[in-house]
């Protein structure tokens, strides 16, 4: 691996964690905590390494695409990572910033197909790459499926 490689792999770690900063923007907090939430949700603390873990991985798969075919041989497959990104970050906004699990769990959903557009897009390319993707989509899943029950469980009367 040489120097402008490794550049670029930092590159795709940033962008990836710059991603991850919304959810340091916006934090659960108390009113989360006093969310009714389903007993098999995670312990908060599993978050956190787990969401790193899963952005190393998004960040490689990224770098492998671009090992393989560089921006200019995949301005598809990039321009859907980037919107994928983008609905990452925007999820705590909505969930935490806006205390609006319903509308988090649409966005979430959003997210979910963008990440299905990522593999298909980058699976041509760089197999390898869209295999690291499928912790990330399975881990939104779950998210999603908690998303939903912590929507259900706390319902406000008129926001239905």
């Amino acid at each position: 691996m040489n120097l402008p490689s490794i550049a670029v792999l930092f590159g795709f770690i940033g962008a990836c964690f710059l991603a991850a900063t919304s959810g340091a923007l916006f934090r659960p907090g108390m009113w989360y905590e006093r969310l009714r939430k389903p007993g098999w949700r995670p312990p908060n603390w599993l978050f956190a390494p787990a969401w790193s873990a899963l952005y190393l991985t998004i960040a490689i798969s990224g770098w492998l695409v671009w090992r393989r075919a560089g921006f200019s041989g995949a301005p598809v497959p990039f321009t859907v990572y980037g919107i994928s990104l983008l609905f990452n970050a925007a999820w705590p906004a909505f969930f935490f910033g806006l205390r609006r699990p319903d509308l988090a769990f649409v966005e979430l959903i959003l997210l979910w197909f963008s990440i299905v557009a990522v593999i298909a897009e980058f699976h041509p390319i760089e197999s390898n790459a869209a295999l690291l993707l499928l912790p990330y989509m399975a881990w939104v899943t779950f998210a999603g499926a908690l998303n939903f029950t912590i929507w259900q469980m706390n319902r406000v009367p008129g926001r239905e």
